[in-house]
């Protein structure tokens, strides 16, 4: 390992060595014994050799990196023998080779491939962390590569004089972000953090008192005149997912259960009672838990839709009927993934439709792909989400209003926009509507980039009207195509 890696040129050491004082430097300043700097990922055969890398394997195994279960030492080896074969992997090809699934396993709807490729490269991480720290070249699985890789990183160690400038490091040299904040900076930040909470308190209560919490103007726009301009009732849903036990031998709940197939206490029923194992082995625990987005898109359109005066109600998308869909005007909230008796009615008249999961969507004019990559973020890297808005008509005298997400940072900007006025316009400019009346039939979708499950930027990407008789499968009295 050590001969190949000093085969690189003198330039480059001369280089590396011209910025390890910097380096030192900013870990002086700023509290941190040593500062890490690191190259690109390299394949794993052009730094290593096969006997070397079969070394370093059966060493990260033995020091018990991996824990007990066998799945990640056998997936580690999968990855070590394509590697060694010269080929990369599909997630098929994981699947079967090194988590024992057979080739009817659909990558599209079963995630446990990239669970256990995510968990995998976490894992390898923190044998770095614990047991080889100064490693200078270390084994890695880049995200969204199915290849071993080895990354180099050199440590400089802090030795500052006495006198040496101050520079403000850039991100990614901090391992220890609280070590930057001085003492007497806490009593500022905890005002900052007073005042952020006294805000959102004074929100809360304008909102339990019916007060106006936002601009009027969104609330009369005519994206939200469609719900707000009748009589009608609102119903918020609140996209949540079914949770049911698996009981044990001795009758006890082992474990809690989330089946895509199961959304609600019917779909339970039907799930224990089509399999009289399953009548055994499961058992409703009446529970269901929603997104962490969610909350937030809730704090946001709440307000707006109570400056109607209307009756507010809220319900879980588990306990939605279609008498509910029938009597009230609906304000979905929730991912797209959990949208359950609605996503039929929401893509039946859509210029979108669902790609191998919920985290896709195809524009199908163009045959445009809008793919998240939120499901399994690395700590502290950007990730790309996609937020979405649908409304259109659920019956004559009712309107239904998607306020989705993908994951958390589209769902959260879905939620931003539809209660921002500049964006509300921004909508109406891309769908070529000048009109003051309810816009009833409509979508869109917003690309957003985020970091740590928080949205920082976005963008629309996507707008178009759409024909309401097209929901129902008809246009025009003509059976739809």
């Amino acid at each position: 390992m050590h001969n190949k890696h000093n085969k690189h040129s003198t330039n480059y050491h001369d280089k590396r060595n011209k910025t390890a004082n910097r380096e030192a430097s900013r870990s002086a300043i700023f509290g941190v014994s040593e500062v890490q700097s690191q190259g690109l990922p390299r394949p794993v055969l052009e730094v290593l050799t096969g006997r070397e890398l079969e070394i370093l394997v059966e060493r990260i195994i033995e020091s018990g990196a991996l824990g007990r279960s066998q799945t990640y030492l056998k997936l580690l080896r999968f990855f070590v023998d394509a590697a060694l074969a010269g080929r990369v992997p599909r997630e098929l090809d994981i699947a079967i080779g090194a988590l024992g699934r057979d080739e009817s396993f659909d990558v599209s709807s079963d995630s446990a491939v990239r669970v256990a490729v995510h968990q995998l490269r976490k894992k390898l991480a923190s044998y770095y962390a614990e047991f080889e720290p100064d490693s200078a070249l270390r084994l890695i699985l880049p995200k969204g590569r199915h290849s071993l890789c080895v990354l180099e990183v050199e440590s400089a160690l802090a030795s500052v004089p006495a006198g040496s400038p101050i520079a403000v490091p850039p991100a990614g040299f901090i391992k220890n972000p609280f070590s930057v904040v001085a003492a007497s900076y806490v009593p500022a930040i905890l005002l900052l953090v007073l005042i952020a909470l006294s805000a959102n308190l004074v929100l809360f209560s304008r909102f339990i008192n019916g007060a106006d919490t936002l601009a009027s103007t969104p609330a009369n726009h005519p994206l939200w005149a469609s719900v707000l301009a009748d009589d009608k009732p609102l119903l918020i849903v609140m996209g949540d997912y079914y949770i049911f036990g698996e009981l044990n031998t001795n009758g006890n709940v082992a474990r809690m259960v989330r089946e895509f197939s199961v959304n609600s206490r019917s779909d339970l029923e039907e799930f224990r009672f089509g399999d009289i194992a399953h009548a055994e082995k499961f058992v409703d625990l009446d529970l269901s838990y929603m997104p962490e987005g969610s909350a937030f898109a809730l704090a946001r359109v709440a307000p707006l839709l109570a400056q109607s005066g209307k009756s507010i109600n809220v319900t879980m998308m588990s306990d939605l009927s279609s008498a509910d869909i029938r009597a009230n005007h609906i304000i979905y909230i929730g991912y797209i993934s959990a949208l359950d008796r609605l996503a039929s009615m929401a893509f039946a008249g859509s210029g979108l439709a669902v790609g191998r999961s919920f985290d896709e969507l195809i524009d199908l004019d163009n045959l445009t792909y809008f793919t998240s990559d939120a499901g399994l973020p690395e700590e502290g890297q950007q990730f790309r989400d996609y937020g979405f808005l649908s409304s259109f008509t659920a019956s004559r005298d009712t309107q239904v209003i998607l306020v989705a997400g993908m994951r958390d940072a589209g769902l959260m900007h879905t939620a931003q926009a539809l209660t921002d006025i500049d964006s509300l316009d921004e909508l109406l400019l891309a769908l070529g509507n000048g009109t003051n009346e309810a816009l009833g039939n409509v979508e869109a979708l917003y690309e957003v980039y985020g970091i740590d499950r928080m949205n920082f930027e976005a963008k629309l990407v996507y707008s178009k009207l759409l024909e309401s008789g097209n929901f129902w499968g008809f246009v025009d009295g003509r059976t739809s195509n």
